[in-house]
């Protein structure tokens, strides 16, 4: 792992960064709308093991949930109403500061790219959002590999489409499965979560009630 500060930009060929968490603030908007899906379908999926499937395609997730609850779900219909859900809520998605200035340190300098476990089009609209569409040289989203995080493909068809080797990629994440898939690239990473933590629900939900309550 790299520390946010002392990496050098010369010291890399590319930078990678994933998307949710990491160049937007999107995971509480995500929790809301997984919350919405799974308690439709009576899934269980606390926001503890919403993180620890960070990076993964939403229909893998609603595969997951669906076996070990051994129950039958439509999963086109269920993937698109999670990505409806969670479309609505982006004009509330801001950027992470931080990162975002590694991106426009890096743009023009070394080639950068997206690296995301979601899909383009919905990728396309968080960029949009805050202001990054046109800033990156490739995007690798859940559509380019079989196989995703913590596998190390999606890195290393972004390093592949970038026509540098993996071993000069800096990665940018925020979650363990992502982190994991940088490692197995080969890649030097910096953990987002060293400076960024996302505002978690259930601990707002809890205080809601209490204050209901009193």
């Amino acid at each position: 792992m790299i520390e946010p500060a002392t990496w050098h930009l010369q010291d890399y060929a590319a930078l990678l960064f994933d998307c949710d968490g990491t160049l937007a603030d999107t995971m509480p908007a995500h929790y809301r709308a997984w919350r919405h899906v799974t308690e439709l379908h009576g899934l269980a999926f606390d926001e503890d093991r919403f993180y620890s499937l960070g990076g993964r395609p939403t229909r893998e997730i609603l595969v997951t949930l669906a076996t070990e609850a051994s129950v039958e779900i439509d999963l086109d219909h269920a993937t698109d109403l999670k990505e409806q859900m969670f479309i609505e809520q982006l004009p509330h998605v801001e950027a992470i500061d931080p990162v975002i200035a590694a991106v426009h340190r890096a743009r023009g300098q070394v080639p950068i790219a997206v690296v995301t476990g979601g899909y383009h089009a919905v990728v396309r609209q968080i960029l949009e959002q805050i202001g990054l569409l046109e800033c990156f040289d490739a995007i690798v989203a859940s559509e380019d590999t079989v196989r995703h995080k913590p596998d190390p493909d999606p890195f290393l068809e972004a390093a592949r489409q970038l026509g540098v080797p993996p071993q000069g990629c800096l990665v940018w994440e925020d979650s363990d499965l992502g982190i994991e898939a940088a490692r197995r690239a080969g890649m030097d990473w910096i953990d987002v979560r060293s400076f960024h933590q996302p505002r978690r629900l259930t601990g707002e939900a809890a205080a809601g009630e209490a204050g209901d309550a009193a």
